[in-house]
């Protein structure tokens, strides 16, 4: 009798069919195999290369005579970890004072009571189109003293205004009743936005957070039009310098080849380590600021 219950619940259990592969699902995993491939491999490339003392032009898989030099040569030579360092303060300094200047922004559009509101959101988005030109800017800068100066390159990245729309579009989709509930409560507009506003937005203050440290981590633009002073070059212009030959320090003991590897995987590594850790945040953060019921 058990045997043929057994028989029957089995005839009878529910087994899922394996859903067969469509030739588009197909084709898109072989198009993203190749992709990941042209992405990966001249980094493995890079990577190898930079370990490898003796490494020459080719590709190979391993480093044939592994040695951490090119590393130890670019923390203990001061041409190369001072701009690294620049970099370091620039990006954190910078990223600090986009987020200030976008959030403070996108917090005062929101503000519909506000005189003049569309008159000041309409000026924003007209320098998104139209600019004063590479040489007024200069002048404009050289008047102001901050020509050979790090304010050179912190003004002008700093303030974004694509970052401040998305930053209101992400404030205008909080619910208005917070912003009355505490205003009744005595709540100032200054504390509403620093107790209320600041604490709901961390997923859009992680994205635009990225996309300002980025740009400022790879500016290279800034720096070659606004310093002349190679004490204050970043280590986007040191690296170009290596890769042109003229700035590589002299090292015993590990190629030229190593050694501009291991510039280059000094200036990936940080974004490669935080990146990932950001992206739910960055994702989410955008896909919020951009859509409006």
């Amino acid at each position: 009798m058990k045997e043929e219950n057994k028989v029957i619940d089995e005839r009878y259990v529910y087994k899922p069919k394996k859903r067969k592969l469509k030739p588009f699902e197909i084709i898109n995993g072989i198009i993203f195999v190749i992709i990941s491939l042209i992405i990966i491999v001249p980094i493995w490339k890079v990577l190898v290369d930079s370990l490898d003392a003796k490494t020459a032009y080719g590709l190979n898989l391993l480093p044939q005579t592994f040695s951490l030099v090119g590393y130890k040569i670019i923390v203990t030579t001061e041409s190369l970890y001072r701009p690294f360092i620049i970099s370091i303060v620039t990006t954190l300094a910078g990223t600090f004072l986009g987020l200030l200047l976008s959030t403070l922004g996108a917090y005062v559009l929101i503000q519909y009571e506000m005189p003049l509101r569309n008159l000041f959101a309409n000026l924003l988005l007209f320098t998104m189109l139209f600019n004063g030109g590479m040489i007024p800017t200069y002048l404009v800068y050289k008047q102001l003293h901050f020509t050979n100066t790090l304010l050179a390159v912190l003004i002008p990245l700093s303030i974004n205004v694509y970052n401040l729309v998305l930053m209101r579009n992400f404030f205008d989709g909080i619910p208005k009743g917070l912003f009355e509930a505490a205003a009744i409560d005595g709540c100032s507009p200054m504390r509403i936005f620093i107790q209320i506003v600041l604490p709901l937005s961390k997923a859009a203050l992680a994205s635009i957070g990225l996309m300002f440290a980025v740009g400022f981590w790879n500016d290279y633009t800034n720096y070659k039009l606004y310093i002349t002073d190679s004490k204050w070059y970043n280590f986007q212009m040191k690296l170009r310098g290596m890769m042109l030959g003229s700035d590589l320090p002299t090292a015993s003991g590990v190629s030229e080849n190593t050694l501009k590897n291991s510039a280059v995987m000094v200036a990936i590594i940080p974004f490669m380590i935080i990146y990932p850790f950001c992206q739910q945040y960055f994702v989410k953060g955008v896909n919020i600021g951009a859509v409006k019921e």
